[in-house]
């Protein structure tokens, strides 16, 4: 006769983010409860039902609403903190953060996925200039070297926190691209409003470690594992019109693919 395997759902009381919220934990299962609580937590993040800045109160607290041990409770906590999605704060509990970026692999703007993702993007231009050309530019946008170029480097933010330091040239002629729009839109939608139309890019996407100055303009460990992509856009008549080099928080950030089997 097989065993009846016993689940139990729990729902915590109280004026909490996870009120609404009933966890299922099946202690007949192999699967550690610890386990099972962080993976019902971490979808519900996915899914928005808990949105970041929700306290999810300290680990005794949490322990007694949900019939978990504390050490089970903490286990949990910190799987989900080592992945970026919560952060415990002193005198507060525990804190939801943000779900992963994860930004689908084509030609669009990282604010512009980030918004329609409802991750909040905020942009913050550390540098706006216009300098003559390097080598590697030049032959990116073919245009002569020292010819002038337009030098931009924001930090791009989502709910407070860094993802993403961008470094972007354009060609100087190319349009006007005052600071204050670009940290209030993105740098592709103030080239369709130029009437660039962007048809295609080439890009490279690689993996490193920080510098200790991206270290600090992207809150990680001097050393911490960065995404790296190189990308050059082209419009509608196959010029070259941007040129990008940006890196992003290995730890908050995700690029997807869609892999189809060639007939």
């Amino acid at each position: 006769m097989s065993p009846v395997h016993r689940t139990e759902q729990r729902t915590a009381p109280g004026d909490r983010a996870l009120d609404p919220l009933s966890f299922t934990l099946d202690r007949t299962s192999p699967v550690p409860l610890y386990y099972q609580f962080a993976q019902q937590l971490e979808a519900a993040i996915e899914r928005g039902t808990l949105a970041p800045g929700n306290l999810l109160g300290n680990e005794v607290d949490l322990s007694a609403r949900l019939g978990l041990s504390r050490p089970t409770v903490r286990q949990a906590i910190q799987s989900l903190v080592d992945k970026g999605l919560l952060v415990r704060r002193r005198g507060v509990g525990t804190q939801v953060v943000h779900s992963k970026v994860r930004r689908p692999l084509e030609l669009s703007s990282l604010y512009d996925d980030l918004e329609s993702a409802g991750q909040e993007p905020t942009t913050r231009v550390l540098r706006n200039e216009r300098i003559p050309a390097p080598a590697e530019v030049a032959a990116a946008l073919g245009i002569a070297e020292g010819a002038e170029v337009t030098v931009l480097e924001r930090l791009r933010c989502t709910h407070g926190r860094p993802v993403a330091f961008l470094c972007n040239y354009l060609s100087a002629s190319l349009l006007e691209l005052p600071t204050q729009r670009l940290e209030s839109t993105s740098l592709y939608r103030m080239m369709r409003s130029a009437g660039i139309v962007l048809h295609s890019a080439r890009q490279s996407i690689g993996a490193r470690s920080a510098t200790a100055g991206e270290a600090t303009l992207l809150e990680e460990k001097e050393g911490a594992a960065l995404l790296t992509m190189v990308r050059t856009a082209y419009d509608v008549t196959g010029r070259p019109v941007e040129y990008g080099s940006h890196v992003y928080r290995a730890s908050l950030y995700a690029f997807e693919f869609q892999l189809l089997v060639r007939p």
